[in-house]
């Protein structure tokens, strides 16, 4: 299966994170999604937020020219809300 892959550009992880939940939502269960994220911040958020929210974190991607985070989402997992992923509903 080949990833998905969402260019988040120069956008914080906060903006990531909503715009991330809409593309985990549409892609379902088993999809592999490799976030390009130059946010400082992305190796941490991406993985608590996956820890949060079910989703399996597999790390940086090995090879992809900018800092590229992957994930697999996950079957089911705790609702979060639209505007605040973070946070759970």
């Amino acid at each position: 299966m080949t990833p998905l892959v969402v260019d988040g550009g120069d956008r914080l992880c906060v903006q990531l994170l909503i715009e991330l939940r809409d593309h985990v939502e549409a892609a379902g269960p088993g999809a592999v999604i490799h976030l390009i994220a130059s946010d400082p911040a992305a190796p941490l958020d991406l993985p608590a937020w996956c820890h949060l929210t079910g989703h399996t974190y597999l790390g940086r991607v090995p090879g992809a020219g900018r800092a590229t985070y992957a994930l697999r989402v996950a079957a089911a997992g705790p609702a979060t809300d639209s505007m605040s992923p973070w946070h759970l509903t």
